[in-house]
Parts: structure tokens; C-alpha cells; sequence
């Protein structure tokens, strides 16, 4: 079993950022940033758990649903990824989401 505890940490530490954030930063690049980083870990996931199939996009639930957002699909990626490199990628795309995202 492959740990992810390096992407479940970045993914909270990300989330606590957005929910601490005030909502001019969310409005200018946070929130964006954060359901594009969304999208990206649920299609991984998707993927990797049905090859073949089309990935279904994370909806736009707005900016205050962004932190939610990141959390449940960094988590359902977490349950599928089977090598440590998948995770160090998956903590990469978290941790320079974050940083475009300036929180």
C-alpha cells in the first residue's frame, strides 16, 4: 500500500489556505486555480479507475465551495494511486496550484 499522507497534507494545508483567504483573493485567482487543480485530480482519479471512460468535470460550485472541492478530489485520487512518483506528482500539482493560487 503506497503512503499518501504527503498528499493528503498538502491538499488540507491548501484547503485551510482557501478558507482563511478573504474573498477579493478568492474573486481574483485563488478559487479558479483551486477547481482547475480540483478538475485535474478528479479526472486522474476518474481515469485511473475507470480506463476508457470519459471523465466527468467537477462542477463550478462557486468560490466558497472550492476548499470543499479540492479535499474530496485530492481524497478520491488518494485511494487510487498505487506508487510513491504518483503521489510526489500529486503533491507537486497541489503544492504549484497553491502557488499560483497566492495562498
Amino acid at each position: 500500500m503506497v503512503d499518501t499522507t504527503p498528499l493528503t497534507q498538502a491538499v488540507d494545508h491548501f484547503a485551510d489556505r482557501l478558507r482563511a483567504a478573504p474573498q477579493s483573493r478568492l474573486q481574483r485567482s485563488a478559487a479558479a486555480e483551486a477547481l482547475a487543480l480540483a478538475r485535474e485530480l478528479s479526472g486522474w482519479a476518474q481515469r485511473k479507475e475507470s480506463p476508457g471512460a470519459e471523465p466527468r468535470e467537477m462542477p463550478d460550485a462557486g468560490m466558497f465551495a472550492v476548499a470543499d472541492q479540492i479535499l474530496v478530489a485530492a481524497h478520491d485520487l488518494a485511494v487510487v494511486l498505487d506508487s510513491d512518483d504518483q503521489v510526489a506528482e500529486a503533491v507537486r500539482l497541489v503544492e504549484e496550484a497553491r502557488q499560483r493560487a497566492g495562498v
